[in-house]
């Protein structure tokens, strides 16, 4: 199947499709070309490469073929075979190609994968990564996978490899392709491995491609998993011999398929079980014996099959009897051995006590992922745009809201899915009595359903009813801490039927939403309150001063409240001027407000007419005697261009940088004294430097040249050399450009401050 090489075959190879790696379902097309499973799969060609009964050879030259139907699911089956990929799947984009759709999934059932059936093109998954990014994603193992996609390692945390490649071609994206392998590959991808999906990608995304040309609808494909076993035909392992061999044996023996049904299970597995064996067969395990009706055993046997490794495991058979587990996985099911459980006592205390037997482990994985999803929630907007993203595709949702209240008043948080926003916002600010869905649902507290529009516009005034494109919606109410806090709308583009059990787990979601919301909201206050604080603390404007040309910024930091210590001033004195920068410990409330004391002492001290030293020295002594935990850095000039010279005092803050009217960059090495807060006997020198006409000093806190995995000294001298080459630009536009590759940085840790003075020639 592979060249000596290692690398992919030729596309023109003929070459049968082995269906080994996903078992015995396979795929053929009758004589409509519709595709039904049960057959051994056409060649390649026919798969992949050109229309039905026309090999490439009897292709025209130089014509374009027609295509058939793109198989999904035999060329999955292909690539699969070529890696030794033990499960995968087939995404397409949805029309409005926001949304990727699972069309396909081979080696596993589909319920593995459950949380994952829709996901938006925004969501931190692999598959979705491999879309955006255009590019293969490979994820090498269980710690990997924990640490770049956390979610989906809480729901699935099992030794196992996965690759996530775009199906697309160079003008548009169609889909993506993800295959896994058990936890014993390799941590690396090896080339062949990528030349062939890559290969097997681009195959398929110019067969999408051509059926999209001829508007060829991508019909529903059945997964290829192992078929399942009927029950009068398991009742024996082969032959009469073998069937006694085996019941003889003094322990349980049962034969699982992919989806846990029971296809084979002897005399000593039923009694130990305490089920007759026509009861066992055809049957999942956990649902005919009710006391291994727990996610925790169920998750066991999905262990095996995604690790394939032999996983076990005890169970407490009522009243007292402890039984062993042991499971031995395959591409095409598990065969479980069961006996009685030695040293009880141990496996009292360690073994998993039975659970509810109401929950099943695909809802309880589903609830996992989108909890892990709503936990990275920060504000409000957040919230919004998670419930876009993970929620409604989950629940084949197109739209949604989050409705609040204030003052007695609808509040719209925000929607998504919206062509016309002022849809949405036209509910803004109506009174809380007035009489649509959104409202009583948030004061009731009870859910509400429309199956249609027909239905709402039944029980509300038709102007007080969505005028969207939306046909159908669910109304959830938002309860965190005994309280209402809102109401979550999903809406759909089509009339929905909501059954029971769905309307349940919509119910359900709603508590896991208003619990992020809520904190969102608290969050927000907090925020809006913190900026606040600290934009009255920072100066407005910086004033106008004969002789010097100035510009500032500030950037906070983009984690935590957003909020920090850094400071700078400009205060003009009678023939000169002061500048200040500083850092105040932290980024919280108590660093603002505490650098708000230290920027007014500074302007205090400099209006009295005290020297740089002074000025320094009776800060340090006010924050001492304040007796704050919070230390301070700071770098205080005395200004004098008619004179053209810089006196400075500086406390642990790093260098200044001074351009030469002729656009040399250099560090100034001052003289100083430890950080202010700490030893109020403390000194700071001063030193005076040339700031002749021209010449352009820039002051700025740690946040501008510190980062993880930075070294400063490099950082500094990279600011040296943009400098040097921005240096002449206007003050304006020479701050914009200093700041802007840590402004566009993610993640960033601290905050930013930075003062530019530039000393102007005379007249």
């Amino acid at each position: 199947m592979r060249d000596g090489s290692g690398g992919g075959a030729s596309a023109g190879a003929r070459r049968p499709v082995r269906s080994s790696a996903v078992g015995s379902s396979c795929a053929r097309a009758d004589e409509g070309g519709d595709w039904v499973p049960g057959s051994v799969a056409r060649p390649y060609e026919e798969v992949v490469g050109v229309s039905e009964g026309q090999s490439s050879a009897q292709a025209p030259s130089g014509a374009r073929p027609r295509v058939g139907r793109p198989m999904l699911s035999l060329t999955l089956a292909s690539m699969m075979d070529e890696v030794h990929a033990h499960s995968g799947a087939v995404y397409v984009l949805s029309p409005d190609r926001s949304v990727l759709e699972m069309a396909v999934m081979a080696g596993l059932p589909r319920a593995f994968a459950a949380p994952w059936e829709r996901v938006g093109l925004s969501a931190p998954i692999p598959v979705s990564d491999a879309v955006r990014e255009r590019r293969l994603v490979w994820v090498g193992g269980e710690e990997e996978m924990a640490r770049r996609y956390p979610r989906i390692a809480m729901v699935l945390p099992y030794p196992f490899s996965l690759a996530a490649l775009p199906v697309a071609t160079a003008t548009r994206a169609y889909g993506a392709v993800f295959v896994t392998w058990p936890g014993t590959h390799p941590p690396e991808l090896s080339d062949w491995e990528r030349d062939h999906l890559s290969a097997a990608c681009d195959r398929l995304a110019v067969r999408l491609e051509r059926a999209a040309e001829q508007s060829l609808p991508l019909p529903p494909e059945p997964d290829l998993v192992a078929a399942p076993l009927v029950g009068g035909m398991a009742g024996t392992l082969g032959t009469v011999e073998a069937a006694r061999l085996v019941s003889r044996l003094p322990y349980g023996l049962c034969s699982l398929d992919l989806h846990g049904r029971v296809g084979f299970a002897n005399a000593a597995a039923a009694d130990l079980l305490g089920v007759p064996v026509n009861r066992l067969l055809g049957a999942q395990l956990w649902a005919s014996v009710p006391w291994l009706n727990d996610p925790v055993y169920e998750d066991r046997y999905r262990a095996a099959l995604f690790s394939q490794h032999v996983t076990s495991f005890v169970a407490l058979r009522p009243p007292g009897e402890w039984l062993s587990f042991r499971l031995y996985p395959s591409t095409t099911g598990l065969s479980v051995r069961i006996s009685r459980a030695r040293a009880v006592a141990e496996m009292d205390r360690a073994a998993p006590r039975p659970g509810p037997s109401a929950a099943r482990l695909v809802t309880i994985s589903q609830v996992l992922s989108l909890a892990g999803a709503l936990t990275e929630a920060v504000g409000v907007e957040d919230v919004v745009q998670l419930v876009a993203d993970e929620i409604g595709p989950a629940v084949g949702s197109q739209g949604v809201v989050l409705l609040g209240s204030r003052a007695g008043r609808l509040q719209v948080l925000g929607h998504h899915g919206y062509a016309d926003p002022r849809v949405v916002e036209r509910f803004d600010g109506m009174p809380l009595s007035r009489q649509i869905p959104g409202s009583q649902v948030l004061r009731s507290g009870v859910p509400a359903f429309f199956e249609s529009r027909a239905e709402i516009e039944r029980l509300y005034p038709v102007l007080l009813v969505d005028p969207s494109e939306f046909s159908a919606w669910a109304y959830l109410p938002l309860i965190a801490s005994g309280r209402p806090v809102g109401t979550c709308v999903l809406s759909y583009a089509a009339p929905h039927h909501f059954a029971t059990e769905e309307r349940a787990v919509l119910t359900s979601l709603a508590g896991l939403i208003a619990q992020a919301l809520e904190r969102a909201l608290l969050y927000d206050a907090k925020h809006r309150l913190a900026h606040g604080l600290q934009e009255a603390l920072l100066p407005h404007t910086l004033p106008s001063i004969a002789g010097i040309e100035a510009a500032a910024r500030y950037l906070p930091a983009t984690q935590g409240m957003e909020i920090g210590g850094d400071f700078y001033d400009l205060v003009a004195t009678r023939g000169t001027a002061a500048a200040v920068i500083g850092d105040v410990q932290g980024h919280n409330v108590t660093a603002a407000g505490l650098m708000g004391q230290v920027r007014t002492a500074v302007r205090a001290y400099t209006t009295v007419g005290q020297a740089p030293e002074e000025v320094m020295r009776s800060t340090n002594r006010l924050l001492v005697d304040l007796g704050s935990d919070l230390f301070a850095s700071c770098l205080y000039l005395r200004l004098d261009p008619a004179h053209g010279r810089a006196v400075m005092s500086r406390a642990g803050h790093p260098p200044p940088l001074l351009r030469r009217p002729d656009g040399r960059v250099r560090v100034l090495d001052l003289a100083g004294g430890p950080l202010l807060g700490i030893d109020a006997s403390a000194t700071y020198p001063t030193t005076e430097v040339d700031f002749s006409p021209g010449s352009l000093l820039v002051l700025y806190t740690d946040g501008l040249v510190e980062s993880p995995g930075t070294d400063f000294e490099d950082a500094l001298a990279d600011l040296g050399r943009r400098l040097t080459e921005l240096g002449d630009r206007p003050l304006d536009d020479l701050a914009d450009a200093l700041v802007r590759p840590r402004a566009d940085a993610e993640g960033r840790l601290d905050d930013i401050a930075l003062l530019l003075l530039r000393a102007l020639p005379e007249g």
